[in-house]
């Protein structure tokens, strides 16, 4: 079985929920409507379908390789990438100055979910390069720009990011890369970056790394880091590639699953010096590494989206294949197949609602993401960007956390064959691993909820979303019907349990931080399932508008959405409790280090 897009659901949500046509009414963006979003989607489809997906097993048996300094990708992602790249893919959203596609972050988000359900270790590479283009056009002189930008969105050329190093995971105080100026405008990098994805590789020409490293007399800590474009081959001044730079793969690692995907350690400067150009001005390279890492949380929460979607897909018809056992209502006298089993319908419905859920709220957020960069009136702008700024954590940590969940149900059920290769459902297990730790830790996403996205603008965002989420729960009550009265008494429920953790954690992080911070990852699964239930709300009150247009597909909806608000919904009142027990070292921290 191959991956299969969703793209009724897909436009369903851009359509319904993220406003597509709104979007449409931005300066730039008068040809990106429902058309050209339908248009965008169906051939990003058809490449994810036909061409990247059935590599993804290939990928997982025969990994990327490395040889004497060398990485060879897994046999056809080279071809793959080409057909990608040639399709504009790479360029989607980002300028046609540069030779970009300029279309809204709304229509690429669901192209970034195709990529990565069709295959999580070639989709990587275009995610890095995204990153890498986004920081060079917000910090990088018109020259860099100039230089490096268009053949990156061209896909002649990727891009890494460089941060961790041996002793420097998450704290990047602890950077020791060090540049040193020539007096030309240049500089000599040397160091070790590990964990470099595609650091390495052979299905583009040149590879631009973008590099954390210290400048002589650099401040310690955070603010003495400075960031730098560090090209694989130089480039001459006509554009053509020349020489080899001072940076070469030493390894790439042995990894639990993303096989096909190399993560490369870089070193740099072994032989006289890598030579860097400065992005931006120094000092200031964690701002601006920021930026891809922000691009690139974004991306990883679509990667959680689309790998839960995929092994949806593959649980669900393995249940409508296996036969095994008779009906515990008596409706069959023989043996049927799986999927008639109340249990497999709960996993599979569970996969299903968390999946669709947190494609809504990603897809929403992208739609912020849109308003807070193109809208023309200023305050309109900041109300979008801190709404958007919110949502980032949420998505990409609570996305992460979910596809943990959904591929661990997905081997649940295959069963005793879900454990067994073959089959396919371990790689999507072992794949989605990787998710909830790179880019940042749940835990990290989680402190940047509490810390950026909560505590320093007193919780006005939040209360915000709360006040919308009041707003759709009096509609449900509009709209009659049991699903609708289902979804609206434990959306409420769940409201009222945000908003409580969110008065929690204000008044008391300065107090009891310990308590506060244990109850972070929490605070987040919190967001995310109630933020996604609310998505689901709205969903149900469109379908129940349209049922009568497509009984099959809005019926569907209305199921989903009300087994979201009784079997996902109902699991805040539990994660409000946990964080609002958490008094300091009652809970937590009660035990000592000798007694763990």
């Amino acid at each position: 079985m191959s991956y299969n897009a969703p793209v009724k659901d897909m436009l369903f949500v851009l359509k319904e929920l993220a406003g597509i046509d709104a979007i449409a009414t931005l300066p730039g963006f008068e040809d990106a409507g429902f058309d050209t979003a339908q248009a965008v989607l169906d051939e990003c489809a058809k490449l994810s379908g036909e061409v990247i997906a059935p590599l993804n097993v290939e990928g997982d048996r025969t990994p990327s390789s490395w040889r004497d300094g060398e990485v060879t990708a897994t046999p056809g992602f080279a071809g793959a990438f080409r057909q990608y790249v040639e399709g504009g893919w790479q360029g989607l959203q980002h300028p046609s100055e540069f030779g970009g596609q300029a279309l809204p972050k709304l229509i690429a988000t669901p192209c970034i979910e195709m990529l990565n359900a069709a295959n999580l270790s070639f989709a990587l590479c275009p995610l890095l390069t995204d990153g890498a283009i986004e920081a060079l056009l917000t910090a990088g002189s018109d020259e860099l720009k100039a230089r490096y930008v268009p053949k990156l969105i061209s896909g002649e050329w990727t891009g890494t990011m460089n941060l961790t190093e041996p002793q420097a995971g998450s704290d990047l105080a602890l950077v020791r890369s060090r540049a040193e100026p020539q007096g030309d405008g240049t500089y000599k990098v040397f160091g070790t970056k590990i964990f470099i994805t595609w650091g390495e590789h052979d299905m583009a020409e040149n590879i631009v790394h973008l590099v954390l490293a210290r400048t002589p007399n650099a401040p310690e800590g955070v603010k003495g880091i400075s960031l730098f474009v560090v090209p694989k081959f130089f480039v001459n001044e006509d554009g053509s590639l020349g020489a080899r730079n001072d940076v070469h793969c030493v390894s790439i690692e042995h990894k639990l699953g993303i096989k096909a995907s190399p993560t490369a350690v870089l070193q740099y400067g072994d032989h006289g010096g890598a030579i860097g150009y400065l992005v931006g001005e120094e000092n200031r390279g964690l701002e601006y590494m920021f930026i891809m890492m922000n691009a690139a949380r974004f991306g990883v929460g679509m990667q959680g989206v689309g790998v839960a979607e995929s092994a949806y897909q593959k649980a669900v018809a393995y249940a409508k294949e296996r036969v095994q056992s008779r009906p515990v209502d008596g409706s069959l006298k023989e043996s049927a197949t799986i999927i008639h089993h109340p249990d497999v319908r709960r996993m599979l419905g569970s996969m299903r609602a968390m999946t669709e859920g947190a494609r809504a709220l990603a897809y929403v957020a992208a739609a912020y993401s849109d308003n807070a960069h193109y809208h023309p009136d200023a305050e309109v702008r900041a109300r979008n960007l801190a709404i958007y700024e919110y949502l980032v954590p949420v998505v990409k940590g609570w996305s992460t956390e979910m596809v943990n969940e959904v591929t661990s149900l997905g081997v649940q059920v295959h069963g005793g064959m879900g454990f067994i290769e073959e089959t396919g459902a371990a790689q999507y297990y072992r794949d989605a691993r990787i998710l909830s730790i790179y880019e940042g830790t749940t835990a990290i996403q989680a402190n940047d909820l509490v810390g950026r996205k909560t505590v320093r603008d007193g919780g006005a965002v939040a209360k915000a979303l709360l006040g919308e989420i009041a707003r759709t729960a009096e509609e449900l009550g509009q709209a009659g019907g049991a699903a609708a009265a289902s979804m609206r008494e434990q959306l409420e429920k769940g409201a009222r349990a945000l908003a409580n953790v969110v008065e929690y954690v204000i008044a008391n992080v300065k107090s009891d931080p310990n308590a506060v911070f244990a109850g972070s990852v929490p605070y987040l699964k919190l967001a995310g399932i109630v933020l996604c239930g609310w998505q689901m709300a709205r969903a149900l009150l469109v379908s129940q508008r349209e049922l009568a247009n497509d009984a099959e597909f809005h019926g569907a909806k209305i199921a989903i959405a009300q087994f979201y608000a009784e079997h996902i919904l109902a699991q805040a009142s539990g994660l409000e409790t946990s964080i609002l027990a958490a008094k300091g070292d009652a809970g937590v921290l009660a035990l000592s280090e000798v007694q763990f």
